[in-house]
């Protein structure tokens, strides 16, 4: 919404949900200079995507809002910003609204060593409301502020060198990445590596669909022209020589980028190899890597010793054809994030009876997918002990009943409920309770310290002196 005032549109209206599920670059100009927002969503899930964005920016803007205070999230990002040592800007918004504390929001970053000049410290910050535009003006003079102390310079004149906040493959124009350039320029025809997808430059857009023709160091641009998709956080660098290039690569290649490991899809897929273990089937197609990522991540901390998920294959783009067969021939499910089916592959999967589930909100999918996995948990049967009875007399057996009297020593004897028989603290056997009494009248339950007697249905023989504990059982859905 910040973001929104800033650059006076409505993403976030835009987005299923109302989370912003991707991370996104734009720019906006104030004073005649260029600030490029890196915007990262802010559910807990997406921590992942928050740490990849952090380790891009020469500045971050911590918003925490004036009637919340600092939520565990935004301690999660300080905690990156202290570790990677990265300037900042704290925008203190909603403060429009009735409950609104600006104090207490300031009190609570200095108890996180996060000190606003006002309150001697060295952290500037703005006080802002994003829905009613205030403040948005003083927020990116702050931003410049920070950005002429820090004296943050890059060399546009050398080969380009970015990384890679997102990609996806597109039906019309093809493997499409949003590439951040750290520094250098890239231009429109030049040869690229992106990790391990080399290819060149066929087109460049810039954040708004336009295309341009070179774009230089932090701005946010749309390459097309890769053979492939690359992995979010893959490295980009621009090369002399494709050939050569592509020999050294191993060595060139680097795995991270600003401290933060590049996201690998193939990581999802890790073997199933406890056979005892339950597998869900998945074929999981999204729109873009970064989808895939927090997917993967939310999926990932779901923990069972007795069901898991199996990922016959994932990727970015509409569900195909080859998608349908996998499931067919695995037996998966297919699930889609933001995409749909092909024609081709719609009728394929309703011929072989595949199923194709799409979402447009992570969290229905993911509750979807878990409902399955507690489907195949099965039931258990869950016991209750409700109480202990001494046996002090045995009135009557019968063949399969018995009539017996004593005190309960402990809890309640309820009727109706089954009853274990033990011996010298051996289980002997089990039955029914299916009558109470107390005084010579039916009751429901007796309790501790009382005497009572019962009808023991069952095959056990009853002595005086045994136990007979009363219990409850009933079967229940496991679950995760």
């Amino acid at each position: 919404t910040l973001l929104d005032a800033i650059r006076k549109t409505s993403v976030v209206e835009k987005e299923s949900g109302g989370i912003t599920q991707h991370i996104s670059a734009y720019q906006v100009k104030k004073k005649g200079e260029l600030i490029t927002f890196v915007d990262t969503p802010g559910h807990e899930a997406f921590s992942a995507m928050r740490e990849r964005g952090v380790s891009m920016a020469d500045i971050a803007i911590l918003v925490v809002a004036a009637d919340d205070g600092v939520r565990p999230q935004t301690e999660e990002v300080i905690q990156y910003l202290k570790d990677k040592k990265i300037p900042m800007v704290v925008a203190i918004n909603k403060i429009d609204k009735q409950n609104a504390n600006i104090q207490r929001v300031k009190q609570e970053l200095a108890d996180r060593e996060i000190v606003i000049e006002d309150w001697g410290g060295d952290v500037v910050s703005a006080e802002v409301s994003a829905k009613n535009n205030i403040g948005i003006d003083e927020l990116l003079d702050m931003i410049l502020l920070v950005a002429e102390v820090e004296d943050l310079k890059s060399d546009n004149k050398r080969l380009p060198l970015g990384v890679v906040i997102e990609s996806h493959l597109d039906p019309k124009k093809g493997n499409m990445a949003t590439v951040l350039v750290r520094t250098g320029t890239l231009k429109e025809g030049q040869d690229i590596l992106a990790g391990s997808v080399a290819g060149r430059v066929r087109r460049l857009e810039d954040f708004k669909g336009r295309q341009i023709k070179e774009a230089g160091p932090s701005m946010p641009v749309t390459v097309i022209g890769l053979h492939q998709s690359p992995n979010v956080n893959d490295v980009l660098q621009g090369v002399a020589d494709l050939k050569s290039a592509k020999i050294s690569q191993k060595e060139m290649q680097s795995n991270e980028f600003g401290g933060v490991k590049r996201f690998d899809a193939q990581q999802l897929g890790k073997s199933i190899e406890d056979q005892n273990v339950k597998k869900l089937n998945v074929v999981l197609k999204t729109d873009v890597q970064g989808s895939l990522e927090a997917i993967g991540q939310i999926l990932g901390a779901i923990k069972s010793d007795e069901v898991a998920i199996n990922y016959i294959h994932q990727g970015v783009g509409d569900i195909t054809e080859s998608d349908v067969k996998l499931g067919q021939t695995s037996g998966a499910v297919v699930f889609g994030f933001n995409i749909h089916p092909t024609t081709v592959a719609k009728r394929l999967a309703e011929m072989n009876k595949v199923e194709i589930k799409s979402y447009k909100i992570i969290y229905e999918l993911v509750e979807d997918i878990k409902k399955r996995l507690e489907a195949m948990l099965g039931e258990e049967i869950v016991r209750t002990d409700l109480g202990k009875l001494k046996v002090l007399a045995v009135f009557m057996t019968g063949k399969k009943d018995m009539i017996v009297g004593g005190n309960i020593t402990f809890g309640k004897m309820k009727n109706g409920e089954f009853v274990e028989v033990i011996r010298e603290e051996k289980v002997l056997g089990r039955g029914k309770l299916n009558n109470l009494q107390q005084n010579k009248i039916n009751v429901d339950e007796v309790t501790q310290g009382h005497e009572c007697g019962i009808t023991f249905d069952g095959e056990t023989k009853i002595k005086e002196g045994d136990t007979l504990v009363c219990f409850h059982e009933e079967v229940v859905k496991k679950t995760l």
